[in-house]
This record gives structure tokens, C-alpha cells and sequence, in this order.
């Protein structure tokens, strides 16, 4: 209820923003029109869900290269390459969703939001659905995307543990931001949070890199 999915949906073009602006480098989302911002999140925005948000029909290869089959781009086989070695799917590219580990699944919308080499992922709870061992593996691919692959990721999440992964928390309290916090640890994060008035509603907005 804090309005941080609201956020992250403006923020992706998802949702039309009815005052202000959102920037994606120079350009600003609320002056394209339908196509272009269609073209825009096909193009330079990936995104990574709750519910992994795979086509259960499909194998994990096909799910990773849908966008890019849909959009008619060419699939680089180098950088699909690089992503699959990095999120360990060799070995299970011809399986389809349902044979797959609720991590593994998470790993595939990983490296279906890289695959299209995005200037910015947008996660929203990408580890609610996840045991805290895949959680963490989901959180250092897309650390490592930031690190290693130069992109900027953002998630909104209400966990202390995957916000400390980020450069940056956000903390939204009734759809304002009440404050943030820099190169967070856990318990910072939790601390911070638990300063707030007990009867609002707050979450974390993270930031991973900038």
C-alpha cells in the first residue's frame, strides 16, 4: 500500500504518470506516444516478476529469446552465451517451466529481461516466490548485471536483506519518499524502517545502481 508497485510501473512506462516526468537517460516517457513507448520497453527496458511471468508451453531457450522473436531482432549467440554461462542454465535450456525449480524458473526471467541487452531491469518482488537460498542467487545475477554487465537494475521489495544489495534504498511511506540510504547493509535497512511511524505502511524501493 505504499505505492512503491505504482511507482515502478511509471517508472517502466507501464503506467502513464498523470503529473511530473519520468526519465530514461534524455528521454522523457510521458511525451512518447503508444508506439514509441512500446518500442521504447522493447528495446532498452527488461523486467523481472513475482511470478516469473513464464510461458509454461515453452522451453527455458525459447522463454529467454521470446522478446527478441516477437520484436523480429536478431538473437546475439555470444551475449546469449555469456548469459546463460553466468545463470548456470546449460544444461536446461530444453527443459520447459514446469521441470524447473522455482529458482531455475527465476534464473530464466533473468536471462530473458538480459537477453535484449537492456540499458535498465525493472524487478518488482523478483524474490517474494523464492527459499532464501534462490533468493540469493537471483539477487547476485542481478547485482552482477550491474557490475559486470554495465545495466541499472531497479526492484521494489519490502525485504531488508534484498535491499541491502542495492547502491541505494528508496523508502516510500503512503506514496511519498520519506528517505533513503546509501550503500545499505541488512540491519541498516531494517533499523531504518523500523524508525517510522509503526501504523504507516513502508516499503523499500531499490535502487541498484545508478
Amino acid at each position: 500500500g505504499s505505492g512503491k508497485s505504482t511507482l515502478m510501473h511509471c517508472l517502466a512506462g507501464l503506467d502513464s504518470a498523470t503529473s511530473g516526468s519520468v526519465l530514461i537517460g534524455d528521454t522523457d516517457l510521458t511525451s512518447l506516444s503508444d508506439k514509441q513507448m512500446t518500442q521504447l520497453r522493447r528495446d532498452r527496458i527488461g523486467f523481472v516478476f513475482q511470478a516469473f511471468n513464464l510461458v509454461p508451453t515453452l522451453t527455458a531457450l525459447e522463454n529467454i529469446t521470446l522478446p527478441l522473436d516477437i520484436a523480429g531482432r536478431k538473437v546475439d549467440r555470444d551475449w546469449l552465451d555469456t548469459v546463460v554461462s553466468r545463470l548456470g542454465l546449460g544444461e536446461r535450456l530444453d527443459h520447459r517451466p514446469g521441470e524447473l525449480s522455482g529458482g531455475q524458473q527465476q534464473r530464466v526471467a533473468c536471462a530473458r529481461a538480459l537477453a535484449g541487452r537492456p540499458d535498465i531491469i525493472f524487478g518488482d518482488e523478483p524474490t517474494g516466490n523464492l527459499d532464501s537460498r534462490s533468493s540469493g542467487e537471483v539477487l547476485s545475477i542481478l547485482r552482477a548485471s550491474v557490475d559486470e554487465f554495465g545495466q541499472t537494475v531497479v526492484i521494489v521489495t519490502h525485504d531488508p536483506t534484498a535491499a541491502s544489495y542495492a547502491d541505494r534504498v528508496v523508502f516510500l511511506a503512503d506514496g511519498s519518499i520519506v528517505d533513503e540510504l546509501r550503500d545499505p547493509t541488512a540491519d541498516a535497512v531494517l533499523d531504518r524502517m523500523k524508525r517510522f511511524d509503526t501504523t504507516t505502511t513502508v516499503s523499500a524501493a531499490e535502487y541498484a545502481a545508478e
